[in-house]
């Protein structure tokens, strides 16, 4: 009989499906692994308000019931956080995650919304970085949420992002991706993985138009995923580069306001294997 994998995303809802746990069970099922989810904050977009976000977040009690129902089901193959909202959230995944002894752990430390500037909650950042950083395989800041857990404030450019790197990984994560996606200047995607030894510097050429949003969500994804299917940090990382690139590639405009990746783009396009 085979057995399947098994995924665990503990994130925030995008109703507009692009990001979120939305797109975490979408990229699992794409690897072919079994995705389960705790839902920790409900997101709304306000389309009357400039898609202006509204964050919900869910009580901390709801998603120790979540987490209990998940780990019913035998041992979790790699498991990967989102959006956590709160102080509580954070502490009861940290807790999880040691008092189980969950492995393969992707800390995705989503700070702000896609078209969002502002840090969702600052306690909650200190916290992803004294309790969540130090119990990671891997962390996928991007360069926001980078210069935020590195302390190094705005990240503009590749030396920037190694420093961050480097001051990310003394903080005990045992492997760090940035994504820098299109936001440095240039003509190139960039993003840097840094296993505490070596930099590899991830580059495609930028897609136009870029219909990114979920991309982050789906890259950490794509990663857990990967490290479920027993792919090392390093391939799970080139693979899920190439997993994103090819759902911005195939995304759509959703409305006026965004456009999401499409998931099933590597699928469609490559015709692969994952």
């Amino acid at each position: 009989m085979t057995v399947i994998p098994k995924t665990l995303t503990i994130a925030g809802s995008d109703s507009s499906g692009g990001a979120g746990i939305q797109a975490d069970l979408k990229t699992f099922e794409e690897y072919s692994t079994y995705g389960l989810s705790a839902l920790t904050t409900i997101v709304t977009m306000d389309p009357d308000n400039d898609w202006h976000h509204n964050v919900f977040p869910i009580d901390v009690a709801i998603v120790k019931e979540q987490l209990k129902t998940n780990l019913a089901g035998g041992k979790i193959d790699a498991m990967k956080t989102g959006m956590l909202g709160t102080v509580p959230i954070i502490d009861l995944v940290a807790e999880t995650i040691k008092t189980h002894q969950l492995e393969n752990i992707v800390i995705d430390p989503v700070m702000v919304c896609k078209g969002e500037d502002e840090v969702l909650n600052p306690d909650s950042a200190d916290a992803l970085r004294n309790q969540l950083i130090p119990l990671a395989t891997i962390t996928t800041p991007n360069l926001f949420e980078a210069g935020v857990l590195s302390g190094l404030g705005k990240l503009t450019n590749l030396e920037d992002m190694k420093k961050a790197a480097e001051k990310i990984h003394a903080l005990g994560a045992k492997n760090v991706v940035i994504k820098g996606g299109k936001a440095l200047a240039g003509d190139k995607a960039i993003d840097l993985f840094y296993d505490g030894s070596e930099f590899t510097v991830l580059e495609t050429e930028k897609i136009t138009p870029a219909h990114n949003h979920g991309a982050g969500c789906t890259f950490a994804a794509a990663i857990t995923a990967g490290l479920a299917n027993g792919l090392s940090v390093k391939d799970a990382v080139l693979k899920a580069k190439d997993f994103v690139s090819e759902a911005i590639r195939s995304g759509f405009d959703f409305n006026e306001y965004v456009g999401p990746v499409f998931h099933g783009g590597y699928r469609l396009t490559k015709q692969d294997k994952i």
